[in-house]
């Protein structure tokens, strides 16, 4: 019997990650994570999973979440995680997938108008497409090697070629992402769309990109963002989730630096706790991560493509990985915050990514990170003094 391609990367997958087990990600009460036990026993999910690989239980609503997907500048070729991820994806039957952004790998003047033609009609045919004919809705946001919104210091913009010729693609009626706007007015750079589960009744799930493509988010569009979170639809939604390509707070070795996160950081999180932002999730830093600070979730999704990342305050060696998010919604309550289930795959063995082996703090230049199963009151002295060795005492505090 012939094996299809995507058949076969199941299988060489499967084969390499057989040992695959279940990783329970738990959290704190505050950090939002479940074991599915609150839903009635008739209602409990089916595990839906590529054949061989540990089958999560699936939640009301589903995400694949996945990021940086490029390889050297110009490259119009994917790395073969790249597409054991996009021949995986349609066996987990998301409801949504979402790009941490770098699709492309542009973000080099001398890149050619055909140049950057290339690389998105590469990124179509080995990516979009395949996600489309699979009836996929794509989320996702700009990064800096798609679309770079860096300024010189006249305020005009370095990469305006990159832009036009991503909003170009994107704005194609033959490029539709499949998704549901509510605000698609500054497609693709930022925009807001819907999302309804088919398994739950009032679990609508709003989500807003903005152009964290550069670590300075402009003021009108802050402007927006609030508006935009304010708006009724935003707040009658069960979850809110935002994402940008660069995060709020660093993680990876080699990105613990101004200018590879959002500036202002605290204010932005503020921001978004003000709106009940459940999630924010990001790539740049080509490490996953499942943290929280404050009230927010922060999903810090891995590399794909080229050149993964260590963890701060850790060995692990550096691995590209994929995240299944699963939202369960509580029927019987709805005064509770819908929960959220991380399963997290290893691209290269596809065994799972033991929450317990990645650092329980993460300490960067502008924040103290936690895990998402760690809570403020179970950190140790010692941990609580690392902070304040290298931080100031307001963040190392729990607000």
């Amino acid at each position: 019997m012939r094996l299809t391609r995507r058949q076969l990367l199941i299988l060489t997958g499967t084969l390499a990650g057989c040992s695959v087990a279940k990783i329970s990600e738990r959290a704190p009460e505050s950090s939002h994570s479940t074991d599915g036990q609150n839903l009635p026993v008739n209602d409990l999910p089916l595990n839906l999973a590529p054949p061989g690989l540990f089958a999560p239980p699936r939640g009301d609503l589903r995400m694949v979440v996945i990021s940086d997907f490029n390889s050297a500048y110009g490259s119009t070729t994917y790395e073969p995680e790249v597409e054991r991820a996009i021949a995986l994806i349609p066996d987990w039957q998301p409801d949504l997938v979402i790009a941490g952004g770098d699709m492309v790998a542009g973000q080099k003047l001398s890149l050619t108008k055909e140049n950057l033609q290339a690389m998105w009609a590469a990124f179509d045919q080995h990516i979009a497409a395949k996600l489309r004919q699979a009836k996929l809705p794509f989320g996702f946001t700009i990064g800096n090697h798609d679309g770079s919104g860096a300024v010189d210091t006249n305020g005009q913009l370095k990469f305006h070629q990159d832009r036009e010729i991503a909003a170009a693609y994107w704005n194609d009626p033959a490029h539709d992402p499949g998704l549901n706007f509510v605000d698609r007015s500054h497609f693709p750079f930022y925009y807001s769309f819907r999302l309804n589960s088919p398994r739950a009744k009032n679990s609508d799930i709003f989500c807003l990109v903005w152009d964290a493509s550069t670590a300075k988010i402009p003021k009108a569009q802050l402007a927006w963002v609030e508006e935009s979170l304010a708006s009724p639809v935003a707040q009658k939604a069960k979850l809110r989730i935002v994402i940008g390509h660069l995060p709020l707070y660093a993680v990876a070795r080699g990105r613990n630096k101004t200018g590879e996160i959002l500036d202002d950081a605290e204010q932005l999180r503020r921001l978004l706790e003000r709106y009940r932002v459940h999630t924010y999730i990001s790539g740049h830093h080509h490490a996953y991560f499942p943290g929280h600070r404050g009230q927010l979730q922060m999903l810090h999704a891995g590399a794909i493509g080229g050149g993964p990342r260590q963890l701060l305050e850790s060995d692990r060696p550096p691995e590209k990985t994929l995240t299944v998010v699963d939202i369960v919604f509580a029927p019987l309550d709805p005064r509770r915050s819908p929960t959220t289930t991380y399963t997290t795959y290893n691209l290269n063995s596809l065994n799972l990514v033991d929450i317990q082996e990645l650092p329980r703090t993460i300490v960067g230049i502008n924040g103290m990170e936690l895990r998402r199963d760690i809570s403020w009151d179970r950190l140790t002295p010692q941990e609580i003094a690392h902070c304040k060795q290298t931080l100031p005492d307001t963040l190392c505090q729990p607000n």
